[in-house]
């Protein structure tokens, strides 16, 4: 199995330039992967922030500045 790494909520938003409620939406619509901890915080999958809708499965890396 292959070790994914995650990131908080707050992290993905600082890492793309969104807001928090623009990730919920792309986690409510299946845009980015999550995962839910034992304690019931939602981490992002960080390979999942990169993924053009348009093109499932390629990832490719875009600029967050």
């Amino acid at each position: 199995m292959i070790d994914r790494q995650t990131i908080s909520i707050v992290k993905a938003c600082e890492l793309v330039g969104v807001s928090r409620r623009t990730i919920y939406n792309w986690i409510a619509s299946g845009k980015v992967e999550y995962v839910r901890t034992a304690g019931g915080s939602v981490r992002i999958f960080v390979d999942t922030l990169w993924r053009e809708p348009e093109r499932s499965g390629d990832l490719t890396r875009k600029e967050a500045s």
